[in-house]
């Protein structure tokens, strides 16, 4: 899809777990590829890679077509 409407999400939050410490790690979802993200932040930085599974493989979600 070439183009899309403002308010469609590129990425859906599929998990998130915050520590005591203030740490945040989510899995997002990249909606239009079905690759999973693993995201994490903390008041020292923030890292963003592919999810793999235990083959070093990318994990890739099953994308729903809109109607």
């Amino acid at each position: 899809m070439m183009f899309r409407k403002k308010n469609d999400k590129r990425f859906d939050e599929k998990l998130v777990q915050t520590s005591q410490q203030g740490s945040l790690i989510s899995i997002w979802v990249d909606r239009q590829t079905g690759v999973n993200y693993l995201y994490s932040w903390s008041a020292q930085g923030c890292a963003l890679t592919p999810l793999l599974d235990e083959n070093g493989k990318v994990i890739v979600a099953q994308i729903e077509e809109a109607n």
